[in-house]
């Protein structure tokens, strides 16, 4: 039985999802620049046509301010080049006017013929500090304004940020039916949490141990619960399984073996989310492990010693590795988003020795969002006006 209420307690598969490096993130050896390794749109297009060749049903997409890829430009060009993965797009809320940012989005949807979910973040812009109430509250008007342009006729806002009077929704209408592309959230703090038990489908989570995931579930649930809603529960972790458990505490030794402790620190700081509560939960993550880095026995906090944001890796034979997924899936989790260096190997290690053992979903598709033919959308078979 899972530990709070979920949206699909009957679902016996599980989204599994990859991650493309975007952001300047994909390594050899952990702090150590590789060129071959660069966030091009060639390499890391190729992660996610790997991801789809793998079986992963979904990819995450991320946003900062590092050399590579600019995230929408680049789900964009994945649609022709993808035919069943799903793009999970990070949108940093207010980087675009939302009217025009729910424009975008439908946009992309009827690109990837619905294909499409967003991860919802908060954090600070480049060159800029902003109190935490204002970001979310930036973003609950954000996606306030997204449901209504994806669901109503007319975009009707009073907000303390933005604000909006009969504002037909024609261009903003998406792909996808039944309250357009699903929501995926993360984050700690009571206004993050406030937002997301109120609007968002799927809270992600990043790797602590499952006592204190635990408590996360329970407490965004209390929220949801507030406003009569379930939500479903997702985990963000790296991975590295190989063919026994040896093999993959030598790799986990060996991905860090270069790494010198101030490089680390300055990738870690460079990140726009490097001040949040989250990343600090991952810090103490690192105080709290034995001598090889470990909090639980394949649970491994080295990669966060390079890494701001999610900073552990699930570490095993394949064996290990599917126990511990389905202990979270007992827990009520419904979504993975793994990721492992460098990508594209770490990506074909997960498809060759786990993934033929898992069953695995869309969740869009599960949440009936995704229609089976075009959908009567201005942009798709509907009338033209």
């Amino acid at each position: 039985m899972s530990i709070v209420p979920i949206t699909s307690p009957g679902l016996d598969a599980a989204e599994i999802s990859w991650f493309s490096a975007l952001c300047s993130d994909d390594y050899r050896y952990l702090g150590v620049p590789d060129g071959s390794l660069r966030s091009s749109w060639q390499h890391c297009s190729d992660i996610v046509k790997t991801a789809e060749a793998q079986g992963f049903r979904n990819v995450l997409c991320p946003s900062s301010y590092q050399v590579g890829q600019d995230t929408l430009s680049f789900v964009a060009g994945c649609a022709p080049i993808t035919e069943n993965i799903n793009l999970l797009a990070a949108v940093r809320c207010g980087e675009m006017q939302p009217i025009m940012l729910a424009r975008t989005i439908a946009t992309l949807d009827h690109m990837l013929k619905g294909r499409l979910t967003i991860n919802i973040i908060s954090s600070d812009f480049p060159g800029e500090k902003a109190d935490s109430a204002f970001r979310y509250q930036r973003s609950r008007e954000v996606v306030e304004i997204l449901k209504q342009a994806w669901t109503q006729d007319q975009i009707n806002h009073q907000g303390e940020v933005y604000q909006f009077e009969g504002v037909p929704t024609d261009p903003a209408k998406p792909y996808q039916q039944n309250g357009g592309p699903l929501m995926y959230f993360g984050g700690y703090s009571p206004d993050a949490l406030e937002l997301c038990g109120q609007h968002c489908d799927v809270y992600l989570m990043w790797p602590e141990t499952k006592d204190e995931l635990a408590g996360r579930m329970k407490a965004v649930n209390a929220v949801a619960e507030r406003y009569g809603r379930t939500l479903d529960y997702g985990l963000r972790v790296h991975m590295i399984v190989r063919d026994t458990e040896a093999e993959a505490r030598e790799y986990a030794r060996e991905l860090v073996s270069k790494l010198d402790d101030e490089q680390g620190r300055a990738i870690r700081e460079r990140a726009l989310d490097a001040g949040s509560l989250g990343v600090s939960h991952q810090a103490k993550n690192r105080e709290i492990a034995d001598l090889e880095g470990f909090i639980e026995p394949h649970l491994w906090t080295g990669v966060g010693r390079a890494r701001s944001g999610c900073g552990a890796a699930i570490v095993g034979s394949a064996d290990q590795v599917l126990s511990e997924i389905e202990a979270y899936q007992k827990m009520g989790i419904r979504a993975f988003i793994f990721s492992g260096y460098p990508h594209i190997d770490e990506a074909e290690h997960f498809g060759r020795l786990v993934m033929p053992h898992l069953k695995t979903c869309s969740l869009p598709h599960e949440y009936g969002r995704v229609p089976d033919a075009t959908p009567a959308t201005p942009l798709g078979n509907g009338e033209r006006r």
